[in-house]
């Protein structure tokens, strides 16, 4: 099955909102259409997680969890923010870029950043 990887970077209010709400939609339609989907939420984005003011943006990814979409995050910035156990309480899985990255590469995934 070929995998579609949403990976957003950027924390402004688009590309948040963006990245977030092309995931929802492509969740909706991943079955039908034969894909699998992953997040990978980076840098500026990651950050944006601990900010209850961004309340769009972490509800969906919230859901985009509870609907069993595999989220990842970085682990160095997870921990660079000493958010490892806050991120990982919400369901978030905490992997290196350069791993994450690599393993999109060898599996041909196509990767969409925001």
């Amino acid at each position: 099955m070929k995998k579609v990887v949403i990976h957003i970077f950027h924390a402004d209010e688009s590309s948040l909102g963006a990245g977030s709400h092309v995931s929802e939609r492509i969740r909706q339609v991943m079955q039908e259409r034969g894909v699998d989907l992953e997040i990978y939420i980076f840098g500026p984005a990651e950050k944006a997680l601990l900010n209850p003011e961004l309340q769009d943006y972490n509800a969906t990814v919230d859901g985009l969890i509870g609907a069993g979409v595999p989220v990842y995050t970085c682990l160095n910035t997870a921990k660079a923010l000493g958010a490892e156990e806050s991120l990982s309480r919400r369901g978030l899985r905490l992997a290196y870029a350069r791993d994450k990255f690599v393993e999109y590469a060898l599996e041909g995934a196509t990767v969409i950043s925001f």
